[in-house]
């Protein structure tokens, strides 16, 4: 059943976040592994990174009223708390300001980027107290 939900958000992706998977090919040649449309718990986000718990959101007009602010606010909590950083973009800086966007996730994946492999994790950081919104970039 989530894939099929999985793969019908894929399939109804708007130019903001086929531009996004774009700007994510050079990082993802470059080894970071991103999804789209990856499950955590009970929310379907728009790209992770699981590795370095890293969520990637693309904002539309909808995100705008506080009603749609106050849901993100819960749903980046719960993301948080499962130890990933939340990266949120306006459809607008996706598509007008790439360059800025791509330099702000590559910055974040550097800072996410393990000091030393940690037997635990297999040598993954959470780096979940990590709120970031960038939909002002």
């Amino acid at each position: 059943m989530a894939t099929e939900i999985a793969r019908k958000l894929r399939m109804r992706s708007g130019e903001p976040e086929r531009v996004m998977w774009r700007l994510l090919w050079p990082l993802r040649k470059a080894g970071h592994h991103f999804r789209r449309q990856a499950q955590i718990g009970p929310y379907f986000v728009d790209f992770a990174s699981l590795a370095e718990h890293l969520v990637i959101e693309v904002d539309g007009d909808t995100h705008g009223n506080e009603k749609a602010q106050a849901v993100d606010k819960r749903r980046d909590a719960y993301l948080r708390s499962r130890g990933f950083a939340v990266l949120r973009f306006w459809n607008n800086d996706v598509m007008k300001n790439s360059e800025g966007v791509f330099t702000v996730i590559s910055t974040t994946l550097q800072s996410l980027a393990p000091s030393s492999p940690s037997p635990l994790r297999g040598g993954v950081r959470g780096g979940g107290e990590q709120q970031i919104d960038k939909r002002d970039v």
